[in-house]
């Protein structure tokens, strides 16, 4: 009796140890997102209209995160509720899931890997049944997969399956439409109210591309299809409101005429990027007021390029709105302290944070950039290269936009004050530090495919010391070679050629773990997350 009371004793001090080392993981894991506090802006240049305008949009985009945990878990209150400890629950509502965003798995006991269809399909779909199902709506960015009551695959409209939430919406848009003093905003607004009952979203695009007078900007709706790795198609629920920086944008809006330049630009044969930006495409540059659902989950964005339809990026153009506040404390909390930690001396002095900053806007500027068609009649590039081409394209504008940033300082186009060698620097140490994010997303995925790349070319080097040495002249001819191989596979929907390719480049290797251990020691934050005052 007494070594079987010893041994059940072991077991429970066994039991609590391990519980408690999984509090402390978990505690460790939230550490990886440094808390950046967004201050509450100055709205000495806005109306009292205007400020209730701003509160409106807030009240919208809280009804887009509501939507947002049903696309991705389901009920939030229930799934948070089951949580006690403080920092499980902290870090599933960074995630908005029980599944890491860096590591792609489950860090709660009971959940198994995230469905790849997130819930956007059933569950025990099968491809054999979605693909010889015919549905001309199946493939829609927003309609959701569901069983009728007879077992049988349907769709549901969006504007059907979250219609309490978007009924809500409506009526905050409907009611900052009555309050605007501008006939811009209120076109925009209203356009975007039957949008979000028909799930037809070309006209509040149009409607979007043409405010340009306003200090405030909201985007909302269905944004991105990152979370559906099954087919590529599904699109999340996201929300942005943000406030302008006038004189900046006036200065990026330059670079917006020059778009039809800038694409004749891109390395390799021309067949391949003879897409033609459309005539409205802008640039804004703007803070981040608030943020919601997809585009608050996980790992925060530095810019966005919008529309999300093609259709209406080849007709109308796109807008690039580039995150001024966001991109200072990424460049301050992760990429100058990555540069530090993981480069030779000699380097570091390249990190620069004016470079970063461009190193954005002209990624933002490259997603509107190549080719949306395919050349040889498969379709769209995302038709053609399926739940891959979310990575190809993110690979496409990191190289791309770094090719043509570096040019452009090169020439001295740009006004801020840097050399090509700080471009190339700064977009190698943003490359290292973003294989952090891990191959569970696509951003994950494009980065380790970049840096893969840049070692295999001999563009970068990693020395015993865990520090990296840089060859400006192989980085320089590496983006321009892995950009036109990027172009063409876009332009031939060659999806072959993209599953050769993540087979080969999409892991990451050794290096790579030896600088996530390197900086994990170091205390750096993989990304940041917000509070609002």
């Amino acid at each position: 009796m007494k070594k079987i009371a010893i041994l059940c004793l072991a077991l429970v001090l066994l039991a609590v140890v391990y519980c408690t080392q999984e509090r402390v993981n978990v505690a460790r894991l939230v550490e990886n997102y440094a808390l950046v506090t967004i201050p509450a802006p100055d709205l000495s240049g806005i109306t009292d209209n205007g400020k209730e305008v701003l509160s409106l949009y807030r009240k919208a985009a809280d009804e887009v995160d509501k939507i947002y945990w049903q696309q991705y878990l389901g009920d939030k209150e229930e799934f948070l509720g089951s949580l006690k400890d403080p920092s499980e629950k902290l870090y599933a509502e960074i995630n908005y899931g029980p599944w890491d965003r860096i590591e792609g798995k489950s860090f709660l006991p009971g959940y198994g890997d995230k469905p790849a269809g997130s819930r956007f399909y059933p569950e025990d779909m099968t491809e054999e049944e979605f693909l010889s199902w015919n549905n001309p709506d199946k493939n829609s960015p927003y309609t959701l997969i569901t069983r009728g009551a007879d077992g049988n695959l349907e769709t549901v409209w969006y504007h059907d399956a979250y219609a309490e939430s978007i009924s809500k919406i409506e009526g905050y848009l409907h009611r900052a439409a009555d309050v605007t003093i501008k006939e811009s905003v209120r076109n925009y607004l209203l356009k975007m109210i039957e949008g979000l009952k028909t799930d037809d979203y070309y006209e509040s695009d149009k409607a979007w591309l043409e405010m340009n007078d306003s200090k405030m900007d909201l985007v909302i709706g269905p944004v991105e299809a990152v979370d559906d790795a099954l087919y590529g198609t599904k699109a999340s629920y996201g929300a942005y409101v943000l406030l302008k920086n006038l004189q900046r944008t006036e200065e990026l809006n330059a670079l917006s005429s020059r778009m039809p330049e800038l694409q004749k630009m891109l390395p390799g044969d021309p067949a391949n990027h003879d897409f033609v930006p459309g005539a409205k495409s802008d640039i804004f540059s703007c803070n981040v007021l608030y943020c919601s659902g997809y585009t608050n989950a996980g790992f925060k964005v530095i810019g966005i390029n919008f529309p999300y339809d093609t259709k209406a990026q080849e007709e109308l153009g796109t807008r690039s709105i580039i995150f001024d506040n966001i991109i200072r404390e990424k460049f301050n909390r992760t990429v100058h302290p990555v540069g530090r930690a993981l480069l030779e001396d000699v380097y570091q002095p390249h990190v620069d944070a004016s470079a970063f900053y461009w190193l954005i806007v002209f990624r933002e500027i490259a997603k509107g950039l190549g080719v949306k068609e395919t050349i040889n009649g498969k379709g769209t590039v995302a038709e053609a290269l399926g739940n891959e081409a979310l990575a190809v394209e993110k690979a496409k504008s990191n190289v791309l936009g770094t090719w043509l940033c570096a040019q452009e300082a090169e020439a001295y186009h740009i006004s801020a004050l840097f050399q090509k060698e700080d471009v190339l620097t700064t977009f190698v140490t943003n490359t290292i530090r973003s294989t952090r994010f891990g191959a569970a997303d696509p951003t994950g995925i494009a980065n380790i495919i970049v840096y893969n790349y840049l070692l295999e070319s001999k563009a970068i080097s990693w020395n015993p010391s865990d520090r990296y040495s840089i060859d400006y002249d192989k980085t320089w001819q590496a983006l321009e070679t892995l950009g036109s191989e990027i172009l063409r596979i876009q332009a031939h929907g060659d999806i072959d050629a993209v599953h050769a390719w993540i087979k080969k480049y999409g892991i990451a290797g050794p290096e790579s773990l030896a600088d996530k251990r390197v900086l994990e020691n170091a205390g750096i934050p993989v990304d940041i997350r917000f509070n609002y005052e």
